[in-house]
């Protein structure tokens, strides 16, 4: 269930800008890939509301991802190098597998891929170069892509699979800490509208991906995790087949923290998306 006022209200928190999208008539478009020419790599805006984000440290023992979206864990991992993408796969993707499987007491984890994220100054979040912090709210799958990407994936066990519950669930972790520039920041997703949320397209050279766009809604609660440690990790839960739990899908951006001084180190990070699944 959502955290309760009071229990928000004795929580420290931070004033800051959220990048929501400006509501449209066309569906959300975005490219991962230079588009046709004449053709822009989004058609949508986003439009910043000033919202408080709040210390997640003190309630880590009351949130989870089916009554919240998400959950802070501790783990220290043994990768030496994050952006040495065959040590992560080595070496991170069995401690990710493991932690999951712990959390949720999923039979199985099938991670299908990892960021890594440099933040560069000026820099627009393109495939072809140091992946940037995403700075507007948004899910990176939805109710029809999470089950499709089991179908995408794994095809020749889809149907048996997806005869259980079924979740996406994205494990993210600072490489280096503490993280002071563009923290993450999660949305309690029962705080939610499910009309807050806009189908859109994610276009990929062979495929199109679903993701929701996020509309501006006062009723939703943010948290996030001050000076956050390279042994702490958020887990977040962008999708869910079971309808009966409160917390299906779950909004989350990084954001500019007022707080941080000027010469705070920039960012990095990797997440790490997984496909998990329950008899």
């Amino acid at each position: 269930m959502s955290l309760q006022s009071s229990i928000i209200a004795d929580l420290s928190s931070v004033q800051a800008d959220m990048n929501y999208l400006v509501p449209m008539l066309e569906r959300p478009r975005n490219y991962t890939f230079e588009p046709p020419a004449g053709t822009p790599w989004s058609n949508t805006a986003h439009e910043p509301h000033r919202v408080a984000i709040h210390d997640a440290r003190p309630v880590a023992d009351r949130v989870s991802l089916d009554a919240n979206g998400f959950a802070l864990v501790t783990q220290r991992s043994a990768v030496r190098d994050f952006f040495d993408d065959e040590e992560v796969r080595r070496v991170y993707y069995p401690e990710v597998e493991r932690v999951i499987k712990e959390v949720t007491g999923a039979y199985r984890v099938h991670i299908f891929d990892h960021t890594t994220r440099r933040r560069i100054e000026g820099s627009a979040d393109r495939r072809d170069g140091p992946r940037q912090p995403v700075q507007f709210v948004h899910i990176d799958h939805t109710a029809r892509s999470g089950p499709q990407r089991v179908r995408d994936l794994l095809p020749d066990e889809a149907d048996e699979l997806l005869k259980g519950r079924v979740q996406v669930i994205n494990l993210w972790r600072p490489i280096k800490g503490p993280v002071q520039d563009a923290p993450l920041a999660v949305c309690d997703a029962t705080t939610i509208d499910l009309g807050d949320l806009v189908p859109s397209d994610l276009v990929y050279q062979h495929r199109v991906g679903e993701t929701y766009s996020v509309k501006y809604n006062p009723s939703h609660r943010w948290f996030y995790v001050p000076q956050m440690r390279t042994d702490e990790a958020l887990l977040l839960k962008c999708s869910d087949t079971r309808t009966d739990v409160p917390a299906r899908f779950t909004p989350h951006s990084a954001f500019v923290d007022p707080t941080a001084p000027a010469d705070a180190p920039p960012r990095e990070s990797i997440e790490v998306r997984t496909l998990v699944f329950h008899r």
